[in-house]
């Protein structure tokens, strides 16, 4: 009898309105997607950080607009997460002791990182790695 292997690789593809409230659902999706997942903590703060960036910093965060969440998870040694949003203008955050920006927190537990896109659509990619047993 052959029982089929679970898939080498698990994804994810949902858009979200704009708002804020739509930031716990791409918690929750992610959870329910990372159950088991070695790095699930540090993956859903990351996302959670991107979608609340593309909620209150780019045009995904007006009225009927939206932001998209992409996951990938290739089980048993990464993650690779992304949000994209609508673009707008990019802000540097203001440097300052004791501020405190989402992106610091991707900068600290990303294996990699980038942003892509411009004022038209940008996209913000983390990927997370961990050893195998």
């Amino acid at each position: 009898m052959h029982t089929p292997s679970a898939p080498a690789v698990v994804r994810l593809h949902r858009a979200y309105p704009g708002r804020p409230d739509q930031v716990k659902k791409v918690r929750a999706d992610l959870a329910a997607l990372l159950d088991g997942c070695p790095a699930a903590d540090d993956l859903i703060l990351c996302a959670s950080e991107l979608a609340t960036n593309a909620v209150r910093h780019s045009r995904s965060g007006l009225r009927r607009a939206t932001f998209t969440l992409r996951a990938e998870i290739g089980l048993g040694s990464h993650a690779r997460i992304e949000i994209q949003d609508r673009g707008g203008p990019w802000r540097s955050p203001a440097p300052g002791p004791g501020k405190h920006h989402g992106l610091d927190i991707i900068r600290n537990l990303a294996t990699t990182w980038e942003i892509e896109g411009d004022h038209l659509g940008r996209t913000i990619w983390v990927r997370i790695d961990w050893p195998q047993p």
